[in-house]
């Protein structure tokens, strides 16, 4: 009723793939990911720090800008510029995304046994908690 395949097949394997191609490890890939929530980190605290300007959000952006940056194998990470525009509730938004974004990069930075990321993206995360506490209880 049917016939036997009698030619190779066109649809090739992996196992038949030759291996010229880059591959990355499962930390290389834990690296990227991790380095890549750093630094969308570090552009949301960037925009807060034009928004509210403080010391803490100083230094909490240099210490992201250092663990991107040692991340990436020393590639400094693109910042953005320091300048004043809009309102309050545009404050509360950001500082809840800064806290999304803290608590991923915790996640992975947790996976990849990064202690050093991982207590930053804690430090980060109960920050942004608490910037948050005030206007979240005034709104219930």
């Amino acid at each position: 009723m049917y016939e036997p395949i009698r030619t190779k097949s066109v649809h090739s394997t992996m196992a038949d793939a030759p291996t010229d191609f880059p591959h990355r490890s499962r930390e290389e890939e834990l690296d990227i990911q991790l380095a890549g929530h750093l630094a969308a980190l570090l552009a949301v605290t960037d925009e807060l720090r034009a928004l509210a300007p403080s010391a803490d959000l100083d230094t909490a952006a240099e210490r992201l800008a250092e663990q991107v940056a040692r991340l990436r194998g020393g590639g400094a990470p693109a910042r953005a510029s320091l300048t004043s525009v809009t309102s309050q509730p545009r404050l509360a938004d950001l500082h809840r995304r800064a806290h999304a974004v803290a608590g991923r990069a915790l996640l992975v930075a947790a996976s990849r046994a990064d202690t050093a990321a991982a207590i930053l993206a804690a430090e980060r995360m109960d920050s942004h908690a608490a910037a948050l506490e005030p206007r979240e209880l005034a709104t219930h």
